[in-house]
């Protein structure tokens, strides 16, 4: 709603910063160049009310769809769209998860088979999301083979390792990249979280650890999961907060 028009460069490609200029446009906003890096909006009077259904979460869709492949399950991911997160999905097939791609929906199952290594650096969208950076970790601990994870988004976004490690993860950080040493299973530890993605992180390694797992601090989790409990009890999880 600025007089004129703005223009802005370098923008975000993420799907979610598209959602919202839809949603905007669908209220009267005057903005070209959505899912680009460049966008120009001329601005408006007003805006008015609209319908807009926001899409799906593509990186809880893919915690839950590594949450499966680090446990073994068998899981159908409701609301998912698979065109969202392609970079992860392909990399989880290579890795030896069985990705069953339907209307509105994801399977992720892998029953019996063990998992490969992957070699991934985080790019912004369409490639791999540095907000399953964590997550990929705590998986690919369970891998057979070695895998490396650059992270070239955020620096210092390898917090999680350490807490992993008391898993019985082998993790070596250099730099900028996380080499990983599949072992053949993690051990239930008391642990803590520093972040959100760190915290999810180490629900997926709690899940797929031997004994019982205890993870400090998880406020951080609801920041970006909705009764995650809840949801990954309904899948056989057997997980339950702990009231401070």
């Amino acid at each position: 709603m600025a007089k004129g028009e703005t223009l802005l460069e370098n923008a975000a490609r993420e799907p979610e910063i598209g959602d919202l200029a839809d949603c905007l446009v669908k209220m009267g906003a005057k903005i070209e160049g959505i899912g680009s890096s460049t966008l120009h909006i001329q601005g408006v009077d007003s805006l008015h009310g609209t319908e807009h259904a926001v899409l799906p979460d593509r990186i809880e869709t893919g915690t839950y769809a590594m949450a499966v492949a680090a446990t073994g399950g068998d899981v159908v991911l409701e609301g998912a769209r698979p065109d969202l997160w392609q970079s992860a999905l392909e990399l989880l097939r290579g890795s030896g998860v069985e990705i069953e791609e339907r209307e509105n929906a994801i399977r992720v199952a892998r029953n019996g088979s063990g998992l490969g290594p992957s070699s991934v650096e985080t790019e912004p969208f369409p490639g791999f999301p540095t907000d399953l950076q964590a997550q990929l970790l705590a998986l690919m601990s369970l891998a057979q083979g070695t895998s490396t994870v650059r992270e070239t988004i955020f620096e210092n976004r390898f917090m999680h390792v350490q807490e992993l490690a008391r898993l019985g993860a082998h993790i070596d950080l250099r730099g900028d990249t996380a080499v990983v040493t599949g072992v053949d299973s993690l051990r239930g530890a008391q642990v803590m979280a520093t972040d959100l993605r760190a915290s999810v992180s180490l629900v997926i390694a709690g899940l797929a650890a031997e004994g019982e797992t205890v993870i400090n601090r998880v406020y951080h989790l609801d920041r970006g999961f909705e009764r995650i409990e809840e949801k990954l009890g309904r899948c056989g999880a057997q997980i339950e907060r702990l009231s401070s």
